[in-house]
């Protein structure tokens, strides 16, 4: 296919506000992606879009397979669907209220503060 340019799987972005570290999740306008390497912020950072990682999660969050997990960009982490969270995938498997993260299959799609 002529008009082909990458998968999308993975995509440069520019670090955001901070910066990353390799393994965060980060929101760049309407696409989440969790970093591969540390970049400091607006240095160039590749982040993947789809996929299933591990992502910390708010401790008193449960989450059963299947269900759907939003992005906290304030706190960093993980939570279930609300205001002014970013809907990034889903559970690959329940998560207790006891555990600190959750695996998430990521959704790659384009996502916005609900």
């Amino acid at each position: 296919m002529r008009n082909f340019i990458k998968s999308g799987k993975s995509l440069d972005f520019v670090a955001p506000t901070g910066g990353v570290t390799s393994g965060d999740g980060f929101v760049v306008g309407n696409f989440f992606a969790v970093a591969h390497t540390t970049a400091p912020e607006g240095e160039s950072v590749s982040g993947l879009m789809e996929g299933v990682v591990e992502l910390p999660k708010r401790l008193s969050q449960t989450f059963a397979s299947g269900s759907a997990v939003s992005w906290d960009v304030a706190a960093k982490r993980c939570d279930g669907p609300g205001s002014g969270k970013y809907p990034i995938g889903g559970a690959v498997e329940a998560a207790g209220n006891t555990a600190s993260s959750v695996i998430v299959r990521l959704n790659g799609t384009t996502t916005s503060a609900a």
